[in-house]
């Protein structure tokens, strides 16, 4: 959820009836829990943060709309929580407490964003963990910031929560934007997720709906799409999915198609989910064919490398003059080893992260 410019005024005057459909209210007026992914700060100043790409925030009286959605808990763990620093975070969590809402997956410090959020219903109890790749909105031992997911701590945090509920609902904002298949590595650390106690994980960053995998008892979704952004007209934004997991005996979790209309979102029509459902099951089913994530990863990386080179090596001339002839294979094969190699990144991202801050301290 986010609020744009385009529907400021309809967030900001809580008028609901523009934003969302009779059905989509219907279903989450039904709802005992509702849980939203808050993907910007509600913030009234001005200070982005240095980073790439976009810097978002909503007016601080947006909330006046979110509210009207009855949101029972709120994540934050995402790369846009922290776009204007500690004030967008801070007011973000000012806001949200001063209506009695609750938030997760962010806090002032490490230990604070890494907390679950815990609620019982009927004598069940479920647990719910929020963490996200490692981006610029990360949290840090005394910096606020959002929850990293980190293998050495993030997999212990869920095993622990599973030994105090009945289930276990993993939030994972990570996965490649507009890509409708996990990568071979995401697919490995949401089934390692599922082994270590999570009965549900969504992956929430690709702003597409993916698909899906039943793994030993647990649910995984790679990609859900977007509830309210309007940012962007590109086909992946035009539907998504509204997640119902109903915990009783067992777990059962129904998928609802909506699709983007304008600056709101409203219900499928029977035609629309028919569509989207069946290729929903179409790339589900394709995953678990021997060879196919890889192989088709691998295409869609291909693809994508010369940008990824372009930025690395920022050559004086347009991106449609680059070309992969003007690198030979020893420029290739050291970027590979220092990009994979644990100990090369670690130097690389130190000295970076160093660099940067004496840049924005003035220093040289």
């Amino acid at each position: 959820m986010v609020p744009t410019e385009s529907n400021f005024d309809e967030f900001c005057e809580g008028r609901i009836e523009k934003l969302i459909d009779s059905g989509i209210k219907k279903a989450l007026s039904q709802a005992d829990y509702r849980i939203f992914n808050l993907e910007c700060p509600l913030y009234d100043g001005n200070t982005p943060i240095p980073k790439t790409g976009p810097n978002l925030a909503a007016p601080v009286s947006t909330i006046n709309g979110i509210l009207k959605f009855k949101p029972s808990l709120l994540g934050f763990s995402n790369n846009h929580i922290l776009d204007h620093g500690d004030e967008g975070l801070f007011s973000t969590m000012t806001a949200l407490r001063d209506n009695n809402t609750e938030f997760i997956g962010a806090g002032e410090n490490l230990q604070e964003a890494t907390r679950p959020y815990v609620f019982e219903l009927n004598g069940i109890r479920v647990g719910i963990y929020a963490c996200a790749e490692n981006e610029f909105s990360i949290a840090g031992k005394n910096k606020p910031g959002a929850n990293p997911f980190d293998p050495l701590e993030s997999l212990d945090h869920i095993s622990s929560l599973k030994k105090t509920c009945d289930y276990v609902v993993v939030l994972y904002h990570g996965g490649r934007e507009h890509y409708r298949y996990p990568s071979p590595y995401l697919q490995k650390i949401c089934r390692k997720i599922a082994e270590k106690g999570a009965d549900l994980v969504l992956c929430q960053h690709s702003h597409c709906i993916g698909c899906y995998e039943g793994y030993k008892g647990s649910t995984i979704l790679f990609g859900q799409g977007n509830f309210l952004f309007d940012r962007s007209e590109s086909e992946f934004w035009q539907t998504s999915l509204l997640v119902l997991a109903d915990f009783d005996v067992k777990m059962t979790v129904k998928y609802l198609p909506i699709c983007k209309d304008g600056s709101s979102v409203r219900m499928s029509n029977d035609e629309e989910v028919e569509k989207i459902l069946s290729e929903f099951e179409t790339r589900s089913k394709r995953i678990l064919e021997e060879g196919f994530l890889e192989k088709n990863y691998v295409e869609f990386a291909d693809g994508l490398l010369n940008s990824y080179l372009y930025r690395f090596l920022k050559p004086d001339y347009p991106f449609e003059e680059f070309s992969e002839s003007i690198l030979d294979d020893t420029y290739y094969l050291s970027a590979l080893n220092e990009i994979r190699c644990e100990a090369h990144k670690e130097v690389i991202m130190t000295a970076i992260k160093q660099r940067l801050e004496r840049r924005f301290k003035g220093e040289h």
